[in-house]
């Protein structure tokens, strides 16, 4: 009786060490679960924005002042020019009332010089818009990688994991527009511009390199 006692005994000992290691590793369970969680909550916890670039281009003061600055250059240089193809389609027009009162000789030899002429204004012409975009160009891939690091700063200084460009040329098909940020980087652009010194401008090209005979 006696040794059936203490086997019933041992039996409820080891059903009692069981339950206890089963609550164990519940606990060790919920435990694990509620970790993974918390780093489910870490990595829902993003901060990203975006920026529309193209409305960036058109607001942004910088830009604004470069866009007029060639259109005026453009403008200046393009009035001289202007004259000498004014001048040109007079002396066109010229002769070819007088050509036959000159006689052949007369009309070879002045068709040949205006000829020369035209070439030389459409070279012209030419010359100064490859110079413009040239001079333009330079100016403006300056000022975007300007932007670019201006925005890279400005995620880094307000927490942002991520801030996408959209415009154009559009990588994002679709976003909300509780995430757009092109106000805030535009207004911070101007205030920056505004407060920057700024450099005298280099002389205008003369023009009569450009319009050489």
């Amino acid at each position: 009786m006696l040794f059936i006692f203490l086997y019933f005994c041992l039996q409820y000992i080891k059903k009692i060490e069981i339950q206890k290691m089963k609550k164990a590793l519940v606990i060790i369970a919920l435990s694990i679960f509620a970790v993974s969680c918390n780093k489910t909550a870490e990595v829902k916890e993003v901060k990203t924005a975006y920026v529309d670039t193209s409305i960036l281009m058109k607001e942004y003061t910088e830009a604004k002042d470069l866009e007029a600055k060639y259109k005026g250059q453009a403008e200046e240089k393009g009035r001289q020019l202007q004259a000498e193809i004014t001048r040109f389609k007079q002396d066109a027009a010229n002769f070819q009332s007088q050509a036959q009162a000159n006689g052949q000789a007369w009309a070879q030899q002045r068709g040949a010089e205006l000829q020369k002429r035209e070439q030389q204004l459409g070279y012209a012409q030419q010359a100064l818009s490859q110079q413009l975009q040239q001079e333009s160009g330079v100016e403006m891939d300056s000022l975007v990688s300007g932007v670019k690091k201006f925005i890279k700063d400005y995620g880094k200084k307000n927490g942002y994991s991520y801030i996408y460009g959209t415009g154009d040329a559009a990588s994002i098909l679709y976003a909300e527009e509780k995430y757009d940020i092109t106000k805030d980087i535009i207004k911070a652009l101007n205030d920056k511009y505004k407060s920057s010194p700024k450099s005298e401008e280099k002389p205008a090209v003369k023009e009569g390199e450009a319009a050489k005979k």
